[in-house]
C-alpha cells in the first residue's frame, strides 16, 4: 500500500516529538478511537516515554515537520516471541490523507522483514469503521469481539480482535 502524500515522513519517535504527539492524542477523534485519556499532559507522555520497554518500537508520520501521528509496535516475549501488537492514532486535522497507511505500511515492513514477526495483533473499536477498513486492506482479519472492551465517552464500547497472519 502507498500513501496518499508523498509528503509524509515515517520515522522513528524522538524525544522532541512528544509535544506534537501529545497535542495529536489529545484530539477528540484521536483519544476516541485508542485507549488514550483526553487531557493528557507533555509531562504524563514524558514519563510513560521514559518507561518504554525495549520491546516496543515507535514510529511517527511527519507532515510539514509536524509529528500528525504515530505507531507503537510491541514484540511479545517466550513463547509468543513471533508475535507482535500495535496501536496507533493520527492528529484529526490530518485524518484521510494517508498518514495512517504509511505508519501501517512501515509497521508491517519492520515486523516482517526485520523483526520475522509472523502474527500482529491489534484491537478496534467495533464502531470505528474508518479504521477496520484500513486495517482489512492491509490483510488484517476479524477474529472476534471483545464485548464491552472499554470505557468511552460515558459507555461500554466493544472491540474486534484483528490479526494478520505473515503470508
Amino acid at each position: 500500500m502507498t500513501p496518499k502524500s508523498p509528503d509524509i515522513l515515517i520515522r522513528a519517535l524522538e524525544p522532541g516529538d512528544l509535544p506534537d504527539l501529545t497535542e495529536a492524542w489529545n484530539q477528540p477523534l484521536a483519544y476516541a478511537g485508542t485507549l488514550q485519556l483526553p487531557f493528557t499532559s507533555l509531562e504524563a507522555r514524558e514519563k510513560r516515554h521514559a518507561a518504554t520497554s525495549p520491546n516496543l518500537r515507535r514510529l511517527v508520520a511527519v507532515i510539514d515537520g509536524k509529528v500528525i501521528g504515530a505507531l507503537g509496535l510491541e514484540r511479545f516475549d517466550n513463547r509468543r516471541s513471533h508475535v507482535g501488537q500495535f496501536g496507533m492514532a493520527v492528529h484529526d486535522a490530518f485524518a484521510g490523507r494517508g498518514a495512517g497507511s504509511a505508519l501501517l505500511a512501515a509497521a508491517i515492513d519492520l515486523a516482517d522483514n526485520w523483526l520475522n514477526l509472523r502474527r500482529l495483533e491489534l484491537t478496534a473499536y467495533a464502531d470505528n469503521a474508518r479504521a477496520i477498513a484500513l486495517y482489512q486492506r492491509f490483510g488484517f482479519e476479524r477474529e472476534g469481539l471483545h464485548r464491552d472492551h472499554a470505557w468511552r465517552n460515558g459507555a461500554y464500547v466493544d472491540a474486534l480482535a484483528m490479526a494478520r497472519i505473515r503470508p
